[in-house]
Parts: C-alpha cells; sequence; structure tokens
C-alpha cells in the first residue's frame, strides 16, 4: 500500500488521526466527548488545527459549510433593501441593483417577498421599529422629565453628525408617492403618529396643560430640525430647534 509522504498536509492530517484513534481507541471514528484529553496541534497549511475532533472545533459535523439559511436570506434582503432606499429612494433602487448589491438571487427575493413594493414596505417597517427604540432608549436616558424633553433635539444632534444620515427615511419616501393612500405614505403617517405619541407622553409626564397641543407642536419641530439638516447640511438644526423649544416649554 502507497504511503503518504511525511511531509505534505495529507500526512499530517493522517497523524492527527492515528494520533487521535491511540488515545481513544473505543471512541471510533465519530467526535469524542469534550472530556476527552487534548493533544498539541496539528498544522496543516499553515494554520493550526487541534488533533482531536470536537463539537466546538468540528462545526461542519452540525451544519454544512457556506450554509445559508432561509431567514438569512430574508434578512440579507432587508438589510440591502433598507440601505439602498434610504441612500437612494425607492424608486432609484430596482431589481437588478438589489440583487446585485445583496448576492442573493433574484428568485429568492421573489420566493420570500413576491414583489419589489412588498419587499420595500417589510424593510420600512422594520426601520420603524427600530429607529422608534433607538430614538426612545437615548432620550429616555435623560435624567428628569424636563431633561427628556430637550433631549430629543440634542439626539437628534447626534443622528445628524452621524456619517451617512440623510434625513427622515419616511419624510422621504413620502415625497416619492403622489397617492395619499398609498402603502409607502401610509406607513410613513403610522411612523409619525408613534413619534408624536411619544412625544405626547413625555409632555404628560412633564405634567404640561395641554400635551397633545404642545406635543404637536414639538414635532414640527423635530421634522423641520431633520429637514433642515438634510437641505442644508446642518448639523446644528437640532440646537437651533432646541432653543425653540426652551421657549416653548419655558424650560
Amino acid at each position: 500500500m502507497r504511503r503518504i509522504a511525511k511531509s505534505t498536509p495529507c500526512a499530517a492530517l493522517e497523524r492527527a488521526f492515528e494520533e487521535g484513534f491511540a488515545a481513544n481507541p473505543d471512541g471510533g471514528c465519530g467526535i469524542v466527548p469534550e472530556s476527552s484529553p487534548t493533544f498539541p496541534p496539528v498544522a496543516l497549511h499553515g494554520f493550526i488545527s487541534a488533533s482531536r475532533l470536537t463539537m466546538e472545533n468540528d462545526r461542519s459535523t452540525l451544519f454544512p459549510m457556506n450554509e445559508i439559511t432561509p431567514n438569512q436570506t430574508r434578512e440579507n434582503l432587508l438589510d440591502t433593501a433598507e440601505q439602498l432606499i434610504y441612500q437612494s429612494g425607492i424608486h432609484a433602487t430596482g431589481i437588478d441593483l438589489l440583487v446585485r448589491t445583496s448576492g442573493v438571487a433574484r428568485k429568492s427575493l421573489y420566493k420570500y417577498f413576491g414583489t419589489k413594493d412588498e419587499l420595500t414596505l417589510e424593510a420600512l417597517r422594520r426601520r420603524d421599529i427600530r429607529w422608534m427604540q433607538w430614538y426612545r432608549g437615548e432620550v429616555d436616558k435623560a435624567g428628569s422629565s424636563g431633561a427628556r424633553l430637550l433631549a430629543l433635539f440634542s439626539v437628534l444632534g447626534d443622528w445628524f453628525a452621524s456619517e451617512g444620515f440623510r434625513g427622515c427615511a419616511f419624510i422621504n419616501t413620502a415625497g416619492e408617492t403622489g397617492d395619499p393612500q398609498d402603502p409607502v405614505r401610509q406607513l410613513a403617517k403610522e411612523h409619525k403618529q408613534k413619534l408624536l405619541d411619544y412625544v405626547v407622553e413625555l409632555c404628560e409626564a412633564h405634567g404640561i396643560d395641554d400635551p397633545q397641543a404642545t406635543g404637536r407642536q414639538l414635532l414640527i419641530l423635530i421634522d423641520g430640525a431633520i429637514t433642515v439638516a438634510l437641505v442644508m447640511g446642518d448639523p446644528g438644526a437640532a440646537d437651533n430647534a432646541q432653543c425653540m423649544a426652551r421657549t416653548l416649554l419655558a424650560l
């Protein structure tokens, strides 16, 4: 029987398995228990690999290499759609660009979402949830009810100065639709209603006499600051809006 040259990577692998079988004669050729003794690593093609196969170092026995689950494919499409739509808009984000950027097959896009419109809506729904969670989480860090009202604007200032800021995704996409009943326009309306509800909640916590009216006024300052920051390229729009809020709230 032809022997493998001792200097080749295959020979190193053969020695590794021989050592494994010698130390575990009753263990067969399967994955050995985690409690088995370990051995010095063996160099294979410049890498260091353990000489014993365990549940930790041989994941290929559990999942095929490079396997991508359906959920990962779906999330990849959503991530890509959200990024492209936020950067360039709905109409500039075609199927070819989505497929090319995500690396996902065209048939997979149609399998999970049916149409580009459905993918767009799902990506925007997910952004709505994530953005509101982020915004509330940052504003709620302020120590008092008055400080939280002012933080509505200081948090925006940090966002305006961040890399990749492109304004409000919902104002932007709503502007691409002419029909007030368009699902994208309706989703934008729902997003702004959630934002208004949160601002009213903060006004109520501060004991403002008419929290609904004051909340609507603050919402105009918030969206006005977002728009000015985008169009004028002025992150200081958040500070200006906060100054107006101080006057409005007597803070």
